[in-house]
């Protein structure tokens, strides 16, 4: 079944990360937690560096409404990792009571960019910058 998915970069803390949104979103990780240690060596391929092994390779957790979030850690062989800047998140929950939950859980630690608002046109919306800098939006048509 083909899906759209979100894949998020960390600096280290990949597996903290998404603890913490399995525990907000109250859902459970899609298969077990890959590490750089358990993929075979290629061919020709220098050995892992042994603080690498027990780094994120993949990680799945569903949020809402179907769509899916992976990561994984991002070793700086794999290049510079500017986090915060580069990926929005926007969720559309159905009801303002989840978009009040959901936002209460992701803030945690976090910084509130914008309160949950009532805007012109009647949606609920806010914004907030959870504490491993991934920014989240919300907006919600729901009364």
């Amino acid at each position: 079944m083909a899906r759209t998915s979100l894949y998020l970069h960390f600096a280290g803390n990949a597996e903290e990360a998404f603890h913490f949104y399995r525990a907000a979103f109250q859902t459970e990780f899609v298969g077990p937690i890959v590490r750089f240690g358990d993929l075979p060596a290629q061919p020709g391929q220098p050995p892992l560096p042994a603080d690498q092994e027990k780094l994120v390779m993949n990680i799945s957790l569903p949020i809402l409404g179907g769509l899916v979030i992976m990561g994984n850690d991002a070793p700086e062989a794999m290049g510079k990792l500017i986090q915060g800047n580069n990926l929005t998140i926007n969720l559309e929950p159905d009801t303002r009571a989840k978009a009040d939950r959901l936002f209460a859980a992701l803030k945690k630690g976090g910084k509130v960019e914008w309160a949950l608002t009532e805007m012109a046109g009647g949606s609920y919306w806010g914004s907030l910058i959870d504490r491993f800098g991934i920014e989240w939006m919300f907006g919600c048509t729901a009364k």
